[in-house]
């Protein structure tokens, strides 16, 4: 079977940098620590979002005690689909796959939703409104 265009050819983790991919179709794509982090496509992190949305006096989850720079302690693949990180901060239930990174490259401008935020919430995960 023919490798897919959205697929990465090549992965290039620098823990306290990004992620550079090189994608089948020969594009090339990088991404920032803080963007992977920032735009986690995990069900907390979705909702965090939502909150500061609704409210932009939010308070933010710690950065953890150290004060340290934010950085990728660890990574591996999600079958042949996607990566789940490990941040310094502790968050790693995020799984990033193939495609949620093309929609979320930072060359294609700013990102004011990550994609899947527009669903229903996860306190109404089938979005049929109150009871």
């Amino acid at each position: 079977m023919p490798e897919s265009l959205d697929t990465p050819a090549h992965l290039d983790l620098k823990k306290d940098v990004g992620l550079t991919i090189r994608w089948a179709d020969g594009g090339e794509s990088f991404y920032p620590i803080e963007h992977l982090r920032r735009l986690s496509p995990s069900a907390d992190m979705r909702e965090l979002r939502r909150a500061l949305d609704a409210n932009p006096l939010t308070v933010l989850p710690g950065t953890g005690a150290s004060g340290s720079p934010l950085v990728a302690t660890d990574a591996e693949l999600v079958g042949n689909y996607a990566i789940r990180f490990t941040f310094s901060d502790g968050h790693s239930s995020g799984i990033y796959t193939w495609d949620y990174l093309r929609r979320i490259d930072p060359a294609r401008g700013e990102i004011e939703r990550a994609p899947g935020d527009e669903g229903p919430s996860h306190d109404n995960p089938l979005g049929l409104g109150g009871r």
